[in-house]
């Protein structure tokens, strides 16, 4: 179990990181003045929503300007948390991790609902946005998963020594 948890964890890693990077560069780009960014940023998005035909990031849907306030203000900060989890092996990272998986899962239904029902999106662009489901389902799997069995199965029904009571 122990090894892929952390092939789970290194799997994570490369999309929390990716998801570091594009947030804040490219997806915020839907929902931000575009003067915020530099030329060769909103040149970059141009590029792909040409090159792909995401529909999405140029028509800006009201659905998807709070899919991307959302993934802004709350899933892109869990995904940099959930680095330093990952970095530092700390506890809570099933937790965090529950938490964004939830969340990505529920954005990505509404995306690839749209995508798939509106009859606009190529195949290409579907195939773009599928593995953020996987993601979605990833974190969510691995925030049900326990850290290790041995850290919970010891702690069950015993208090901590500096806990008890000294009786005098």
């Amino acid at each position: 179990m122990g090894a892929f948890v952390k092939l789970t964890d290194a799997i994570l890693f490369v999309f929390f990181v990716a998801i570091a990077l594009a947030v804040p560069l490219i997806d915020a780009q839907a929902c931000l003045p575009v003067n915020f960014y530099p030329p060769f940023l909103v040149d970059l998005k141009t590029w792909y929503t040409d090159e792909y035909g995401d529909y999405l990031f140029t028509e800006k849907p009201h659905f998807f300007a709070g899919i991307m306030w959302l993934q802004l203000l709350f899933q892109w900060p869990l995904a940099l948390v959930n680095i330093f989890a990952i970095l530092t092996s700390k506890s809570w990272l099933n937790t965090t991790c529950l938490i964004y998986g939830s969340s990505v899962l529920t954005s990505m239904a509404a995306v690839l609902a749209e995508l798939m029902g509106s009859g606009k999106a190529k195949d290409e662009l579907i195939t773009i946005y599928c593995p953020f489901m996987g993601l979605a389902v990833l974190a969510f799997l691995r925030g049900l998963v326990g850290q290790s069995s041995k850290t919970t199965s010891f702690n069950i029904g015993k208090r901590p020594a500096l806990a008890r009571k000294k009786k005098a």
